[in-house]
């Protein structure tokens, strides 16, 4: 069964885990830093441009922002992390967030954790890879921003990227583009075919 995911909605946002909605439908969780651009691809995604609001400021947002995806599934925009303009005590609030959000027992389907493909990942993001590969998290890795490079440029980041990132060549990795929709429609099929399964026993 596909998603129409241009049926994309905002739903609400949550300050903690007793605001999030019901676990009644499989769930999208997006992560990366602040900078990387989730709140693009989630546009880019649902093909909306005014949907998710994209800040001028990165590390604004320090909530969890949940958007309804066809009445079939959530997507969850989570707090970005690395931003060096944000005050100590802000970084440890929505860090404190992000962490309670995967060690609560909370149930989500996948993790598109995002990197830029035009710099070395951070520290926290090798941090991220390495406790989603322990903690058996499924995930995608999605490197943004494919607009600024060549093809040949892309795939020698990829390559380089291999080196230090845990991850295979039958890893899902995806390189796509907000901006000039590269890619996107290829993460679409691979949401839906991920999830195929888990859609129709939610039905």
């Amino acid at each position: 069964m596909g998603i129409a995911f241009r049926k994309t909605t905002f739903w609400g946002v949550a300050a903690d885990l007793a605001s999030c909605p019901p676990t009644d439908r499989p769930e999208i969780v997006f992560s990366g830093k602040s900078n990387v651009g989730k709140s693009s691809l989630i546009n880019a995604l649902a093909d909306n441009r005014k949907l998710a609001r994209v800040s001028a400021t990165p590390g604004k947002t320090r909530t969890v922002v949940y958007f309804n995806v066809d009445d079939k599934l959530y997507f969850a925009d989570l707090p970005g992390y690395g931003y060096a303009k944000a005050s100590k005590d802000v970084k440890e609030k929505f860090n404190k967030l992000c962490d309670q959000y995967f060690v609560s027992g909370r149930k989500f389907s996948l993790v598109l954790h995002l990197i830029d493909i035009r710099h070395a990942p951070s520290k926290d993001d090798v941090r991220m890879l390495e406790y989603m590969n322990q903690s058996g998290i499924p995930y995608f890795l999605v490197f943004t921003k494919c607009d600024k490079l060549s093809k040949a440029q892309i795939r020698k980041q990829l390559i380089e990227f291999s080196k230090f990132l845990d991850f295979h060549d039958d890893a899902h990795c995806y390189a796509v583009s907000a901006d000039n929709k590269f890619g996107i429609e290829e993460l679409r099929n691979g949401i839906e075919e991920f999830l195929q399964d888990e859609l129709k026993d939610s039905m």
